[in-house]
């Protein structure tokens, strides 16, 4: 085959080696408020000239910090005709720092490749703004990867608040508690171990002052052994009875906070501006129903155990459902044996059609 018709494919498989180690990049900057991005800067012939990645809030973009990097190294005008390939669509907006977009067309970038657009009204519209000016922008490459990356951060960004997951264990028969109030353990070592592996993926975890004082819970992700996860979820704690002294929740490494829970949409846009992106809600069932009647779950995990407890220590409480026309149906989106206990995953019903 002709070296003409070659150099397209060989210069496409340097884009995707560019993008898949700009997501490895990306991985070095923090998830919070901003997305966590990296940008890989390469030469007419494909060479790697030049890394970069967003270090945090107020810090340079992921495509900056290559830039500088690659005028520190080869010099400014080593841009000129460089491809930046970077995981999510270059900003059109100023904010603490100015538009990449802008950025890039000055320092006379000549290819523009990206994962995943940005939804935001603001920020986003990078990619238009260049193609305008010239500049060849390619977007979509390797962006089932780019989607996973950043799946927390594009989710807040559909919903304007942090996802939330509300998870609560019970008996066959519905009960969350035996009639004295105790509940540990109503399931298994294997659904506890996958509970905490769902904390250490949250940036909170919420539980009301009824479950605190009656349990004392640590809040902690621990694996079976006991040890912490690296990844620690932000205690949050609803309610306005006092968190005793000697609480476990006060040994947490992160220090928590404490909410009324009058207003559950601003507790959720506080901890989004804190840079949550998802929040655990462990119960008890006075705070689920308060989540599920206001509309703010995205996600139920429902842990069944194979027993019955009796009495009226029900899972949840009122939600809202005066009449059975009023039912808040569900869509089962996963299930899971874990032990002798059951897992069903699932998300309002609108809400599922609505990502459908």
């Amino acid at each position: 085959m002709p070296e003409a018709e070659r150099e397209p494919d060989a210069t496409q498989r340097a884009v995707e080696r560019a993008m898949r180690r700009a997501l490895q990049l990306a991985l070095n900057g923090p998830r919070g408020v901003n997305p966590q991005v990296g940008a890989v800067i390469l030469s007419p012939a494909g060479e790697v000239l030049a890394e970069g990645w967003h270090r945090g809030a107020g810090t340079p973009h992921a495509e900056i910090d290559a830039l500088t990097n690659l005028a520190a190294t080869h010099g400014a005008e080593a841009a000129r005709g460089a491809t930046a390939v970077v995981t999510l669509e270059p900003c059109n907006h100023t904010g603490r720092t100015g538009p990449c977009a802008v950025a890039l067309l000055e320092a006379g970038v000549g290819r523009v490749v990206y994962a995943v657009h940005d939804p935001g009204a603001l920020s986003g519209g990078g990619g238009a703004r260049l193609r305008s000016a010239g500049v060849d922008v390619e977007a979509g490459v390797l962006g089932d990867e780019g989607r996973a990356l950043l799946d927390s951060w594009l989710t807040v960004q559909r919903l304007g608040r942090p996802h939330v997951t509300v998870k609560w264990a019970q008996s066959l028969d519905g009960r969350a508690a035996a009639s004295d109030g105790t509940s540990q353990w109503i399931t298994g070592p294997a659904a506890r171990a996958d509970v905490h592996v769902r904390r250490a993926a949250a940036d909170a975890i919420v539980v009301g002052t009824g479950t605190l004082l009656a349990d004392d819970p640590a809040l902690t992700a621990r694996r079976p052994d006991g040890s912490l996860y690296e990844h620690q979820p932000r205690p949050v704690v609803v309610g306005t009875r006092a968190v005793p002294q000697d609480a476990a929740v006060r040994r947490h490494p992160v220090p928590f906070m404490q909410d009324e829970g009058d207003d559950l949409a601003d507790l959720l846009d506080r901890l989004r501006e804190l840079g949550a992106q998802r929040v655990f809600v462990e119960g008890g069932p006075t705070l689920a129903s308060s989540f599920v009647r206001a509309g703010l779950v995205d996600e139920l995990l429902i842990y069944l155990a194979p027993t019955l407890l009796g009495g009226d220590r029900l899972a949840t409480g009122d939600l809202g459902v005066p009449t059975i026309a009023a039912q808040r149906r569900l869509t089962v989106t996963d299930l899971a044996c874990l032990g002798d206990d059951l897992l069903v995953v699932a998300a309002p019903e609108a809400l599922s059609k609505e990502e459908d």
